[in-house]
């Protein structure tokens, strides 16, 4: 059987013209026991796994996945794993049946039932879950790519079927050509990424949540669509402070004026992208800082949090709260939806971001299921906040059925992990298809956005197979 150049191109082992060359093949032979038959039938049913873009593609792209050599109508599952750089794993499944041709093809196939069911050409990426639970994917070196394995086993059990082909798919975070650059100037502590043409290029400060430390991901694949991005730590992070609780915006204000500064940077004005605590931050800074053009917030809110913010004399106290409004899941999962005081409240009124003083465009995009704290409400203040000052009224962009990590496309649904401020695990609200789809229209719409208001030669953002 080894000899046999038939047995081996069915079954995946030798690579002829037209397969593609750059990702690796790794299909596993048919067992054979020792002194037992020969199993024609395993290897005539070996399965060939296609993928477009083949080999590797931008973790933001999506790819177009194949099945090919299966009998009429084979019911197959189909196994998607990867793990991150601490080694978690992270994984999905869904059952198929191939068409009367022997094949299948994900953009055509529905899922039967697994990890997600229907016509989802990219489920068995936003799908995928921890196999320890609370533990949410995220890039930490953007220099390398995230792995995913990709199986197809006989019949629709996702343990027991038997191996039918494999493949390797490579998803970078550092689009070709993307330049990344260090900063450490002053107190800034910061990432720069640089697109691959000619500059200068519109700018923009990319800041996250209250994890701390320095997440570089979403900048080096914004970069990538023809923006300078600097990915911004400002607590928890080398010689920066180590808590929340007391920040000066004097810090940001540097940040801004050395990407303000930077000769392959476009001015007049930079824009601003923030998520969670990384939002109100960023509402901040277009409220007191000059120089900010477009600010983009995801789930952000529109009063300080967590501690307090100091900037030339002024100080913004951070909103109360009331741990007895925290609810308890059954699984012991920490709710606090309800624990933050409403910014309507009279003695909370100092914690308000005065977003009204902003020169600056802004677009909420907003869950309408964050369970982290109520963004809407947030959104819808600040907008009225806006317009009763003669402001032009906010761009609010609402997500049904989504929750409070609102991330690049493709990267899966987390329902709960830890939350560094509350110190145990925490519901983020939302559900995986819905979460899916809003990733992939908030990605389009924070291009659209800052294309529109710092201008710059646009980048691809369809996201269509």
């Amino acid at each position: 059987m080894a000899s046999s150049p038939a047995v081996l191109r069915a079954s995946g082992l030798c690579l002829g013209r037209g397969s593609p060359k750059s990702w690796a093949w790794l299909l596993r032979p048919p067992k054979i026991r020792p002194g037992g038959p020969i199993s024609w039938a395993a290897a005539r049913m070996a399965a060939t796994v296609t993928l477009e873009p083949a080999g590797r593609c931008c973790w933001d792209e999506p790819v177009r996945i194949a099945v090919r050599g299966l009998a009429q109508e084979q019911p197959v599952t189909l196994r998607a794993s990867l793990r991150d750089e601490k080694g978690a794993l992270f994984r999905a499944h869904a059952q198929y049946c191939a068409d009367i041709g022997g094949e299948l093809d994900l953009t055509r196939g529905p899922a039967l039932g697994g990890s997600f069911a229907g016509l989802e050409p990219m489920g068995l990426l936003w799908a995928l879950e921890p196999e320890k639970p609370f533990v949410r994917l995220v890039k930490r070196d953007v220099q390398t790519p995230f792995v995913v394995e990709l199986e197809v086993l006989d019949g629709h059990d996702p343990e027991a079927g038997r191996l039918l082909g494999r493949a390797v798919h490579e998803r970078y975070f550092l689009p070709p050509g993307v330049r990344r650059v260090p900063v450490r100037a002053g107190r800034v502590r910061a990432t720069l990424f640089l697109p691959p043409e000619p500059g200068p290029f519109p700018g923009i400060v990319d800041i996250f949540g209250a994890g701390g430390g320095l997440l570089e991901y979403r900048a080096s694949l914004l970069a990538g669509k023809g923006f300078a991005v600097m990915a911004l730590a400002y607590y928890n992070y080398e010689d920066l402070p180590k808590s929340l609780e007391t920040l000066h915006l004097e810090y940001f204000e540097e940040a801004v004026n050395y990407l303000r500064n930077h000769p392959q940077v476009k001015g007049p004005g930079v824009g601003l992208l923030g998520i969670s605590k990384g939002g109100d931050l960023c509402l901040c800074m277009a409220a007191f800082l000059k120089g900010i053009t477009a600010t983009v917030l995801i789930n952000g809110s529109a009063v300080v949090v967590g501690g307090a913010l100091h900037y030339k004399g002024e100080t913004l106290p951070p909103i109360g709260l009331d741990p007895n409004r925290v609810k308890i899941t059954k699984e012991g999962l920490a709710d606090i939806l309800d624990a933050l005081n409403s910014p309507l409240d009279v003695s909370d009124q100092k914690s308000i971001i005065p977003v009204e003083r902003a020169e600056s465009a802004f677009l909420f995009l907003v869950g309408q299921d964050d369970h982290n704290w109520k963004s809407e409400l947030y959104a819808n203040e600040a907008s009225k906040r806006l317009q009763a000052n003669g402001k032009e009224k906010p761009q609010i962009i609402c997500y049904p059925g989504t929750g409070h990590y609102i991330e690049p496309p493709y990267f899966p649904w987390i329902r709960a992990s830890l939350h560094s401020l509350v110190g145990r695990p925490v519901i983020w609200g939302g559900e995986p298809r819905a979460h899916a789809m809003a990733q992939v229209d908030a990605w389009k719409q924070i291009q659209i956005f800052f294309h529109k208001h710092l201008g710059g030669a646009k980048g691809p953002i369809s996201l269509q197979l």
